[in-house]
């Protein structure tokens, strides 16, 4: 075959003359930089291949990750591994051989993506999530993605929208954000765990988390600034009281010191504290104790109480938490180092609650599954109260089911999305949580139209 054949049957001496074209009107200064990428945009981009192998988390627990290959690059994705179950979640498929990785290989899931999901996304533009999304759904066919695996589905997703950002050519965070349809972008404010306890550490707190949240900063990047000082004064604090010993972290990366073991049982609480309702405060009833608490206020404290407290009588949720002597040196602790900070005004501690007539130490403006996962009956009233933001984890399971209930019932009004358990339309909705957001990165190249949530924290866009 001759040149010019080559060139006749590829339709290249046309697609040349267009770029040269195109070079001549720009003016410019580098041609051949220009037409090789005028060349490069002519190709529509399609996946080509898609490779998946088991790799180890940041817990040395296996996971997946995906290379995404299209005619004009490769994508890399990996998803975290899930650490909770329940009926209601979609599946994070494990191997479950006892003998390899205590049961927590993916090779199942890796094998599905190489074989089935891998022959399905083929020849599809990596542009069109939706439908990428879509087609690994109709391939599973079950409810909880319990064939291929939500940790598949997921990290196949995540690395074909990055496929779809660098076909458009634009930062990821804006590609998802035309996929959401938002065009009000907003910098979000960072939750720094700075305490970790319950299951989530090996010291006394009843809390699995003491979380801050810096709405008093004006940008995203003091914020930070503003939670890396919290935290290394925190550090201080504990040494002075506890020794170097103490600092030892928890599973999130909290400290974890061994604070006091918990007072006696709340049933010794005398009858009073029955009237929590009709003071505007949450009850614990005889069925459930709180079980993950979240504490806080205007700067955010936000524990988790991970272990049930039945007592024999109704307590208000306030009293029952600073029953707990643990939950109190925890937050004394981190009180301090805030103080230390000089930040203060910006990460309060004290507010009135609830439009109540006393202003406590600990106020609690956001809490997380205040009652069991199917109380959904105290949950609601607790929400009626208006006390603070409630929370649903365990109560909503990221299923949508259960979340459309929720937003019909008025049981909470907010929801902690966790990727690996959610059922439906898994990667149109996961992506946006953006594992590749490199949210400094992001404001900087936004200048001075990037927009940090700050004091409108809980208000939606």
């Amino acid at each position: 075959m001759s040149v010019q054949q080559y060139l006749e049957k590829h339709m290249l001496s046309r697609k040349i003359e267009d770029a040269v074209n195109a070079a001549v009107r720009a003016k410019t200064p580098d041609p051949v930089i220009f037409i090789s990428h005028h060349m490069r945009k002519s190709v529509p981009s399609v996946i080509t291949k898609i490779k998946a192998r088991q790799i180890l988390d940041s817990r040395g627990i296996p996971t997946v990750e995906v290379d995404l290959f299209t005619n004009k690059g490769m994508f890399r994705a990996s998803v975290p591994s899930g650490d909770t179950t329940g009926m209601y979640e979609a599946v994070d498929l494990r191997d479950g051989d006892k003998g390899t990785f205590l049961g927590n290989s993916v090779t199942r899931a890796v094998k599905n993506i190489n074989e089935k999901i891998s022959e399905a996304l083929i020849g599809m533009d990596p542009t069109l999530q939706s439908q990428i999304d879509q087609a690994m759904i109709d391939l599973d066919k079950t409810e909880k993605k319990s064939e291929l695996g939500a940790n598949a589905i997921l990290a196949v997703s995540i690395a074909a929208c990055k496929a779809g950002a660098a076909e458009k050519e634009v930062p990821l965070y804006k590609h998802i954000a035309g996929i959401s349809g938002e065009t009000n972008l907003t910098l979000p404010v960072p939750a720094f765990t700075l305490i970790s306890g319950g299951k989530h550490a090996g010291n006394h707190l009843a809390i699995q988390e003491i979380m801050i949240l810096p709405i008093g900063a004006s940008r995203f990047e003091e914020a930070l600034q503003m939670g890396s000082e919290t935290y290394h004064h925190l550090k201080a604090v504990i040494t002075e009281k506890y020794g170097a010993h103490e600092c030892n972290v928890g599973e999130d990366g909290g400290f974890a010191p061994n604070v006091s073991r918990q007072v006696p049982p709340l049933e010794r609480r005398p009858g009073p504290f029955k009237r929590g309702y009709q003071q505007n405060r949450a009850v614990i009833t005889e069925k459930y104790g709180a079980h993950e608490c979240n504490v806080g206020e205007d700067g955010g404290f936000a524990p988790n109480v991970s272990r049930q407290v039945p007592p024999k009588h109704a307590v208000s949720l306030y009293d029952m938490l600073l029953s707990v002597d643990s939950l109190k040196e925890g937050l004394d602790l981190l009180k301090e180092a805030i103080s230390r900070t000089g930040y203060n005004d910006r990460i309060k501690i004290a507010i009135d609650v609830a439009a109540s007539d006393f202003c406590i130490e600990y106020p609690v403006v956001s809490i997380e599954d205040p009652f069991d996962k199917e109380d959904w009956e105290h949950v609601k009233h607790f929400f009626s109260l208006g006390i603070c933001q409630v929370v649903g984890d365990d109560l909503l399971m990221s299923n949508p089911k259960r979340i459309q209930r929720a937003i019909q019932e008025s049981t909470c009004n907010a929801l902690l999305l966790k990727l690996l358990r959610i059922e439906e339309e898994l990667g149109d909705q996961a992506v946006y949580a953006g594992q590749d957001w490199k949210l400094l990165r992001i404001e900087e190249e936004l200048g001075d139209q990037a927009v940090y949530a700050g004091q409108d924290w809980k208000v939606s866009s």
